[in-house]
């Protein structure tokens, strides 16, 4: 059994990205020539099947540790940072409205996305 165990783990390489109708068309390759039985195959398939989609959230979850260290190491701001920016930023808009005597809703409307506008408007203050 352990031979056909390796067989059977050695068809599951890959099998992150391999679907449950291909591995249950290997499975049956296997029980045509006789080197699994067939009442073994379903066993098999649902075991390679459960292998695969553990592998895969794994796969899923390493790879989002990954963009996630970059992320921070390219000092990538996160939603939150972004978040209490604008928060910020609207509060010094109120604030400005007031000094120059207009009302807030006379705040002058947010920056479009054009490229360039933000990089006129806003001044990098970090000291890293």
């Amino acid at each position: 059994m352990s031979d056909l165990f390796k067989k059977a783990i050695s068809l599951g390489v890959g099998l992150t990205i391999v679907s449950k109708e291909k591995v249950e068309k290997a499975v049956d390759e296997l029980v045509k020539r006789g080197e699994l039985a067939p009442s073994e195959s379903k066993a098999l398939v649902d075991r390679l099947v459960e292998r695969g989609e553990e592998e895969r959230g794994a796969f899923k979850t390493a790879v989002q540790e990954h963009v996630q260290r970059v992320l921070k190491d390219l000092k990538v701001p996160v939603q939150s940072d972004i978040a209490g920016l604008e928060a910020r930023i609207a509060l010094l808009e109120r604030r400005v409205a007031e000094l120059e005597g207009t009302s807030a809703d006379a705040a002058p409307a947010p920056v479009s996305d054009s490229p360039g506008s933000t990089e006129e408007l806003i001044k990098d203050t970090r000291t890293d």
